[in-house]
């Protein structure tokens, strides 16, 4: 303890600080009598100390445990490649299985994948000094997330939960071309490619990548992951696209069980064909399924939403583009919405009950833990800086648009499902002023992701990677609800005085709204360079768009503000054809160009 804190001081070592922090969590809150307790473990056979540790995913000594059951294996006549292949593939056996029955959770399965990683890593030196071939895997996967999208830690979770029960992954990382994931998958024969998606456009890119493997008589099946991937859409779209089985993963939990019953000779045809009978299940139900109906765009429109635009807001204090270059980032961590943390590790609840649940309580709370020390090490040492930048512009509405000073135009969609009681039919615009008005936009994002993530994948440790981008993710959310928070009662200032709690801001108990492009009220992707224009591109910004509209950092958001009371969040949903070449006139692009980017929304 003295050398550690000493080293801290003295900076003697560029480590220091993970050390210390490492020492400090293993004094954590015990007694002398409980450390006792907890070192009893270390008196069993090395077998059950690797396994010990691996379920608990305690990487302390695993090194050491490692080189004491090689060594005892060479003596044995055994090679390096056994230690994998026996008791440490028996400890992983032993958390898939724990996995798999409920009894563990994701948060900890991603800590037994990381002392497993650091095990591996101390015996491929004595492996490869036998140039023999290592363990053979259960089977071999090649992982992307596709072209045009930069997200990817819910990739990250399955690979690991893979790994973890003994497949190797081949993670090709983001913004993958389907030529580069084909070739790959050919090069190193792989068992199956498993494709990943965050925004809508890559429902599209997914789609390519099925008819690019038909064209290429490939049979592997094709495994479908992401937030906005569903069975449907994999039933209606990429299914028809390829002859090989296309199987929808709906979370990690599922990866394993869909995978090795893939590769089973027994288990795989009726797989297959029991899943490719719930595809014709789905067509034949949206076949004949009834649909709500939906209104001529003329009719639609007389029905839209009537705002009394005596109670618009006032005029900005401050109009036109700022820019945010440093948010404090302790700010920043106070608005933190903790929900979607935990939901992204697919541990199911509501912050702060989800500490104290009967199920999920422990692993919450121990992910939690985590969380915030990794957050002080992110505030203390300035791992991040938060860029945003907003702006104010003078503006009136012209039907579905709203049209700038500047001349530029906003082209929105409108409802078109039939309603009853006369509900209307929303559009973003109708929350403009013919008459004159003002709107606004933001862009957000969390700079200075990339160096620590590397770092942490150069040392196999997946967790802090996978917690680090998170807790990016909490960031970006938490500054665009701040900023939103600064314009209401500064910048616009039609809010002044506003005093509302943490709470109050996630459940948006406040004027006004911040639609995205690329969410229901706001569908469409492809409005994103026409705000960032506005805001004045990536050099105001600081977020470059890919060629689906994927921001760059990946932790980021924009979107637009509307100021008037009755403004609300609503979805587009279904819209009919004539609402689609209304649209792509407006927006002075093609049909088809259209119909690609609003191809989730049609009819």
């Amino acid at each position: 303890m003295r050398d550690a804190c000493e080293d801290v001081i003295l900076c003697r070592r560029p480590d220091a600080t993970e050390r210390l922090i490492a020492l400090a969590e293993s004094y954590k809150g015990k007694s002398p009598d409980q450390e006792q307790a907890a070192q009893e473990w270390r008196g069993w056979a090395v077998e059950k100390r690797l396994e010990y540790a691996l379920v608990k995913g305690m990487d302390a000594y695993i090194v050491a445990d490692t080189e004491e059951m090689r060594a005892s294996t060479a003596e044995r006549g055994g090679r390096p490649i056994g230690v994998i292949e026996g008791p440490l593939m028996d400890g992983m056996n032993v958390v898939g299985d724990l996995f798999g029955s409920g009894k563990m959770f994701l948060p900890q399965v991603v800590k037994s994948a990381r002392v497993m990683k650091k095990a591996v890593a101390h015996l491929v030196p004595f492996i490869e000094a036998e140039k023999k071939a290592g363990a053979r895997p259960k089977g071999r996967i090649v992982m992307a997330t596709v072209k045009g999208d930069v997200h990817d830690i819910g990739k990250n979770i399955v690979g690991v939960v893979l790994q973890c029960n003994g497949y190797e992954v081949i993670d090709l990382g983001v913004m993958v071309p389907w030529s580069k994931i084909l070739d790959t998958a050919r090069e190193q024969h792989a068992d199956m490619i498993g494709l990943s998606g965050l925004i809508t456009p890559s429902l599209d890119e997914m789609v390519t990548v099925a008819e690019e493997m038909q064209r290429a008589d490939m049979c592997l099946p094709l495994l479908i992951g992401g937030a906005t991937t569903s069975k449907v859409h994999t039933a209606l779209r990429i299914d028809p696209a390829y002859s090989g089985p296309v199987i929808h993963v709906l979370d990690a939990s599922r990866a394993v069980g869909v995978a090795s019953k893939l590769l089973s000779d027994t288990l795989r045809d009726e797989f297959v064909e029991q899943t490719a009978c719930e595809y014709d299940t789905v067509r034949e139900a949206r076949a004949g399924k009834t649909k709500s109906e939906l209104l001529p765009l003329a009719e639609a429109r007389e029905k839209g939403f009537a705002a009394d635009m005596a109670d618009k807001a006032p005029p900005p204090r401050e109009p036109g583009v700022r820019v945010f270059h440093e948010w404090p980032l302790a700010d920043l961590r106070e608005c933190f919405d903790w929900t979607p943390f935990f939901r992204a590790w697919e541990l199911a609840g509501t912050f702060p009950s989800i500490l104290e649940d009967e199920v999920v309580g422990e692993s919450a709370r121990s992910l939690y833990a985590d969380a915030q020390a990794m957050l002080d090490r992110i505030v203390t040492e300035e791992w991040l800086v938060a860029k945003g930048t907003c702006g104010l512009w003078p503006c009136r509405r012209e039907g579905d648009d709203v049209v700038l000073e500047n001349g530029t135009r906003l082209p929105f969609l409108r409802q078109q499902v039939k309603k009853s009681r006369d509900r209307a039919n929303f559009c973003l615009a109708d929350f403009i002023d013919p008459a004159g008005d003002w709107i606004g936009g933001f862009a957000v994002g969390i700079h200075g992701i990339e160096p620590h993530s590397e770092r942490f994948k150069a040392a196999s440790d997946d967790y802090s990677d996978i917690l680090f981008k998170a807790l990016a993710d909490r960031f970006a959310e938490a500054f665009a609800e701040r900023l939103h928070q600064h314009v209401r009662t500064t910048v616009w200032g039609y809010a002044e005085g506003e005093q509302l709690t943490n709470e109050a801001l996630i459940r948006e108990q406040y004027r006004g709204i911040r639609p995205a492009p690329g969410y229901p009220a706001c569908p469409d992707h492809s409005l994103k360079p026409l705000l960032f224009d506005l805001l004045g591109g990536e050099a105001g910004t600081g977020i470059s768009l890919t060629e689906s509209f994927a921001m760059l950092p990946a932790s980021a958001v924009s979107g637009f503000y509307f100021a008037h009371p009755d403004s609300q969040y609503f979805g587009v949903a279904r819209i009919g054809r004539d609402q689609l070449e209304d649209y792509a006139a407006r927006r002075g692009v093609t049909v088809e160009a259209a119909e690609r980017w609003l191809r989730p929304n049609l009819d």
